[in-house]
């Protein structure tokens, strides 16, 4: 019987440089979406609680002390606790730090970036895991690309225009489950996506959970990305 798991690391450390002015005064996941008075962060906690989460390690880096203040002061729906890398550790090495902090490390946990807006069910996802006895799962998004496409005929003459398509590539969508023993696997410096997660793809031991359909999902990068969210919660809630 599988458990479900009960603790989470949010990667919370990001610079958001493209996100700026936004992030001058605060690291990307503290940024708002317009119209919820809550930032980024504030909605995955929710959203963790709601899933079965009791504990998560917020991992910080640029403007940590914003963050702290924020989770300290704010009315949060399950346990939090931050750790702070001192010198950049990369992507793999900070998920390896703020794991050593999870309350049981012998148990399996999620992973999510710390500026991706998302809903869908995480036991379906820790289900699937548990089903292909894999080491890693990816949630896999199919994001829209924000371009027009065109479709041709094959004597190139122009058939249709299709505005913003799903695209035909499934994408890493930041949101993940680890298996107990998948902690020791990853680097002390650097990032796991170019080490690790290829390994364990070759060994069959890495699995990927598409987001169910209609599942909401973005990557708040750009102050366009924030529009686009406040636009797509106001529709969800009219």
């Amino acid at each position: 019987m599988h458990t479900t798991p009960t603790q989470a690391v949010v990667l919370a450390g990001g610079q958001g440089s493209r996100l700026r002015p936004y992030t001058d005064d605060r690291p990307k996941p503290m940024v708002e979406i317009p119209g919820t008075g809550t930032p980024i962060i504030g909605h995955q906690l929710s959203w963790l609680a709601a899933e079965g989460v009791t504990d998560a390690v917020v991992s910080c880096g640029h403007l940590a002390g914003v963050l702290q203040d924020w989770l300290a002061s704010a009315n949060l729906p399950l346990r939090v606790t931050t750790v702070v890398e001192t010198e950049p550790l990369g992507r793999g090495g900070g998920l390896k730090y703020a794991a050593a902090h999870l309350p049981h490390p012998d148990q399996s946990w999620y992973a999510t970036n710390g500026d991706i807006w998302t809903r869908f069910s995480l036991r379906e996802m820790a289900a699937f895991h548990a089903e292909r006895d894999a080491l890693a799962t990816l949630a896999l998004a199919r994001p829209r690309i924000p371009w027009g496409a065109v479709e041709t005929d094959t004597f190139g003459n122009i058939t249709d225009f299709i505005e913003a398509p799903p695209s035909p590539f499934l994408i890493n969508a930041g949101v993940y489950v680890f298996a107990a023993a998948f902690t020791e696997l990853l680097p002390e410096v650097g990032d796991h996506e170019r080490a690790t997660f290829p390994r364990l793809a070759r060994e069959r031991r890495l699995a990927g959970f598409p987001l169910p359909h209609g599942a909401y999902w973005r990557a708040i990068d750009t102050a366009k990305d924030l529009t686009e969210a406040a636009k797509e919660l106001a529709a969800q809630k009219a």
